[in-house]
């Protein structure tokens, strides 16, 4: 009960931070609110998140995963892509009895060619996608490579409610015989509801599988968020409580994910 008192006063101490943050002016409330959380937006952008875990599944073991991402949008002739690479510093237990290990995960990078849908309020994507076994520890990572695909999609037609998915799937292809072979799935969908002034109510939760061991974890969040803008400069302040609704093997009861992402505007 301590926990979850401590934990209640500070989603009320984070949420009223969020709150009362400068507001977003009102000339760019239609087109930059609905577009800050566009994966696919053409523009680059630099986000910090972390997954703060606060109960593995059968273990009562807590974890944490803070991830550094880099977006950026090019050109190969007439196409349009978006190249995104995300670098995680994972914290997992390896032991009984809280003994954790600290350090670098697997580096994953995903290439997304741009269709032309036929409206600026939506974007489609899909390409390729590679995770080198970059972990510092051989506990914080596959150490295998693996290779798949990415897909993408963001919709923006309403300035009050925007939604889509990132779906990807990946397979190993080489590393360390003795590790087990990745072949997994996950499916991200999110949705934003714009509550104006810069704020929005958001879900973005990750599903996933794992074809390896039948292993799976389907979890829904429910968060806040503001949006502020310094000159050329979008910052997206997030905060999202996320709870297990099924799952098998180790996975996440419930997790706080709580990120800052950054739009560098042309």
């Amino acid at each position: 009960m301590k926990n979850v008192a401590s934990f209640s006063q500070a989603t009320i101490m984070v949420v009223g931070t969020l709150l009362a943050l400068p507001a977003l002016a009102e000339n760019d409330h239609a087109g930059t609110a609905a577009q800050a959380n566009n994966p696919l937006a053409n523009m680059t952008a630099f986000s910090l998140q972390n997954y703060y875990i606060g109960d593995i599944n059968d273990s009562d073991e807590t974890a944490n995963q803070f991830w550094l991402r880099f977006a950026t949008p090019f050109s190969l002739g007439d196409s349009r892509w978006l190249l995104r690479t995300s670098l995680p510093i994972n914290s997992y237990p390896t032991a009984p009895g809280g003994h954790s290990e600290t350090g670098l995960g697997d580096l994953n990078t995903f290439a997304s060619y741009l269709f032309d849908t036929g409206s600026s309020k939506i974007s489609f994507g899909i390409g390729p996608q590679v995770t080198a076994p970059t972990a510092s520890e051989d506990t914080l990572g596959s150490e295998q490579w693996s290779a798949g695909l990415v897909n993408v999609l963001f919709n923006a037609e309403s300035a009050k409610f925007q939604y889509g998915y990132l779906a990807g799937w990946q397979h190993s292809f080489a590393g360390d015989d003795d590790r087990e072979n990745v072949n997994s799935a996950t499916l991200q969908p999110f949705a934003y509801y714009q509550l104006g002034n810069g704020n929005y109510l958001r879900g973005a939760p990750i599903w996933s599988y794992n074809f390896e061991n039948d292993n799976y974890s389907v979890p829904l969040g429910l968060g806040i968020g503001h949006i502020v803008r310094q000159g050329k400069t979008l910052y997206n302040f997030t905060f999202e409580p996320q709870f297990s609704v099924v799952e098998e093997g180790p996975a996440p009861d419930w997790q706080v994910v709580v990120g800052l992402s950054m739009q560098f505007l042309q």
